[in-house]
């Protein structure tokens, strides 16, 4: 099953959902702001993902600045705990598919996956 962590107000996110929606298989949406990763699921996604934590941080939300995530000194789990407790702050849109998983920027990224 395909699954797409979506966030219906970013414009990557829906044209990556286009996209799924065009190659015609079933997949599941999971609207993230609302039903947040937990700390173990970011854990899985970034294993998939084959990156870091600070990848995955959207560094331009307030949150970013609020909770001083550029503090070099802090680590993956702190990371993963600010995304897990602020969901605003993971990189969008995450699609898994095949066992892998890939970030929708751009959109056609995630072709690669499916």
């Amino acid at each position: 099953m395909i699954r797409i962590y979506h966030n219906i107000r970013c414009s990557k996110s829906r044209s990556t959902l286009a996209l799924l929606e065009e190659h015609g298989k079933p997949f599941e949406i999971v609207n993230y702001l609302d039903a947040p990763p937990s700390a173990n699921e970011l854990k899985a996604l970034l294993l998939l993902l084959g990156i870091t934590a600070r990848q995955l941080l959207r560094r331009g939300e307030d949150v970013y600045a609020q909770l001083r995530l550029d503090d070099a000194s802090l680590d993956d789990e702190a990371l993963i705990q600010a995304m897990a407790t602020h969901p605003r702050l993971i990189e969008r849109p995450i699609v898994v598919a095949n066992g892998k998983a890939a970030i929708g920027r751009p959109p056609e990224a995630v072709l690669q996956i499916l």
